[in-house]
């Protein structure tokens, strides 16, 4: 019974760890245009974590910017939120966004630095 035991617990790790890397997987996108250094916050729908380097953001018409962070930011690719402050209603690669974390309640995790948007065509497969 152990013998048996043992290679389907094997199994099943290996197959939740697949799972959870294609679903983790950053959609592949092709450049549409030159990159800009900041967002209007009224122009943007949506917002899409897809790692921990990489936010797409989603305008009103449809138009997605990717905006890949000089560094990985800890636990953005697990957690998918964060928060931004501005005064001036934007998104801008100065800027910092900082990382909610969903222990025990909303909490501050990491402060990391924005990149340029840069505007994508997502690739169909």
């Amino acid at each position: 019974m152990r013998v048996i035991a043992l290679p389907l617990a094997l199994v099943i790790v290996a197959l939740g760890g697949a799972a959870a890397s294609n679903k983790d997987k950053v959609p592949d996108a092709t450049p549409d245009g030159q990159p800009r250094e900041c967002l209007q916050t009224t122009q943007i729908r949506d917002t899409q974590v897809r790692s921990d380097q990489v936010i797409d953001f989603v305008t009103n018409g449809g138009k997605v910017y990717r905006n890949t962070l000089d560094y990985p930011c800890p636990q953005l690719g697990f957690e998918k939120r964060f928060s931004h402050k501005s005064t001036l209603n934007e998104y801008c690669s100065t800027d910092t966004i900082t990382v909610l974390l969903n222990e025990g309640g909303l909490r501050r995790g990491a402060t990391c630095g924005l990149g340029k948007f840069q505007p994508v065509t997502l690739v169909k497969h």
